[in-house]
């Protein structure tokens, strides 16, 4: 007979691990809560990171570089407004829209654009790693209190010796269950976040270099620029 019946709905590994998810006890809860979170965070930072975010900075940098050489401004200009609206983009576009000003203030607007910018890459990244370790606690905590709960059992006086063999071994494996699934929960969840922050400082750098690089494109082609 299912311990828990709910598992025989479920085929080969998938049922196994339902077995072990019921058996860890209250604590499963928001382990899984926490997991549920992490794969969120990961499948909407995965999307802006890779995707939304993402500009091919080799070539956009190269057709900027021709058009300021050639003193064309304005198409550069629409050129970068008909990109898709990363932060690269918005950054570059801010310096570009300054051009008829001094030097100083066009590093002024690229320096605050990339300011306004970079919140929109670095958000919620970090929540990985907090999420991460505290899924190891919580299932340290539900370790803890599934050997708590088994010793008490065990030594209420009147319990079935028969019994107490299986109420221990029950109790330890809720409390390895926690651990587990804990480290299930966190470890995927820490690589997720490794992952992310390294594209996420990659274009953090290709931001940085870019603006730089506009900035002395600008200022090295000021006179053939139409302003």
């Amino acid at each position: 007979m299912e311990r828990f019946p709910i598992c025989g709905n479920f085929p080969g590994i998938l049922h196994d691990l339902c077995e072990h998810a019921m058996g860890g006890g209250v604590w499963m809860v928001p382990i899984f809560l926490v997991g549920l979170f992490a794969i969120v965070i990961v499948i909407e930072r995965t999307l802006a990171l890779y995707f939304r975010n993402n500009v091919n900075k080799e070539s956009f940098v190269a057709q900027i570089t021709t058009l300021i050489v050639a003193g064309n401004l304005d198409k550069t200009i629409k050129y970068v407004t008909g990109q898709p609206a990363t932060p690269l983009t918005n950054v570059v576009k801010a310096g570009l829209q300054r051009v008829n000003k001094s030097d100083a203030e066009v590093q002024s607007a690229l320096d605050e654009a990339t300011l306004r910018e970079l919140p929109k890459i670095e958000r919620r990244t970090g929540y990985l790693a907090m999420m991460g370790n505290v899924s190891t606690l919580l299932g340290l905590l539900g370790t803890i209190g599934g050997l708590i709960k088994c010793f008490a059992s065990v030594s209420k006086p009147g319990v079935d010796p028969a019994l107490k063999s299986q109420i221990l071994a029950d109790g330890i494996a809720e409390a390895m269950n926690c651990t587990a699934f804990g480290l299930i929960v966190a470890i995927p969840a820490l690589v997720a976040f490794s992952a992310l922050n390294g594209k996420t400082q990659h274009l953090i750098d290709d931001i940085n270099e870019t603006s730089v690089s506009v900035l002395n494109l600008i200022v090295a082609n000021r006179d053939k620029l139409k302003v």
